[in-house]
């Protein structure tokens, strides 16, 4: 099992990512945002959190088009999975690969705490570990988290199965209280909280653990 985790100017949860995946038993190689192909034999890419290119534009704008980004939708296209956590959500939905966009929170203000969420789906490779409904908590860190989209792509996600997680209580305005997304075939998760940042005990919290280790399991399967 191998995983590539991009790494962008600005990024600062990269480490973080790695070492979630690793913790799953799975091999991770850091690939720069200029390089032009991922590494050979990869299952899944990890686009990890923090402020890639100093949130200039719009939050992820800029990375979405930087060379690795189209090798990361190509990947996704023949079915790869891909994990994007914070701004690597942003990046996701300026790529086009998640549906929505990430607003400034509605309190104007960066937040930065643990928080309470609902696993709404049990079924995708990242969730399965989880029981749909079971509540855990998980870090959050990030100014643009007020997800967004229209109504009819809300009513799809929520009719599809595709709510990944949900916020216990809004902290940031989101749409129904979401946190996290998934793609039309469930290989690709978008998400505001920081389950890397909950994996081991020295973080005081490792209920973002069993997201990494079901997925490890997962990619072992296939």
């Amino acid at each position: 099992m191998k995983a590539a985790v991009i790494v962008f100017p600005g990024s600062n949860c990269d480490r973080d990512m790695k070492t979630g995946f690793e913790t799953a038993g799975i091999e991770v190689e850091m690939v720069w945002h200029k390089d032009t192909a991922l590494p050979a034999g990869i299952d899944i890419v990890g686009l990890p959190g923090g402020f890639s290119f100093g949130d200039y534009l719009r939050c992820g704008a800029i990375a979405a088009n930087s060379p690795i980004c189209h090798e990361v939708k190509a990947h996704a296209a023949r079915g790869g999975y891909v994990l994007g956590v914070c701004n690597g959500f942003q990046i996701l939905t300026e790529t086009g690969l998640l549906p929505g966009a990430l607003l400034r929170n509605a309190g104007l203000k960066y937040i930065c705490r643990t928080v309470d969420l609902q696993v709404a789906e049990s079924q995708s490779v990242y969730t399965r570990g989880y029981e749909a409904g079971q509540v855990i908590s998980v870090p959050i860190a990030h100014h643009d988290g007020n997800y967004t989209a229209d109504a009819a792509t809300l009513d799809a996600l929520e009719g599809e199965g595709r709510v990944a997680f949900r916020y216990v209580a809004n902290p940031n305005g989101a749409a129904r209280d979401i946190a996290g997304i998934l793609s039309e075939n469930r290989r690709v998760l978008g998400m505001m909280p920081h389950p890397e940042r909950a994996c081991v005990p020295a973080q005081g919290n490792t209920d973002g653990a069993r997201l990494f280790a079901h997925l490890g399991e997962a990619l072992a399967e296939a």
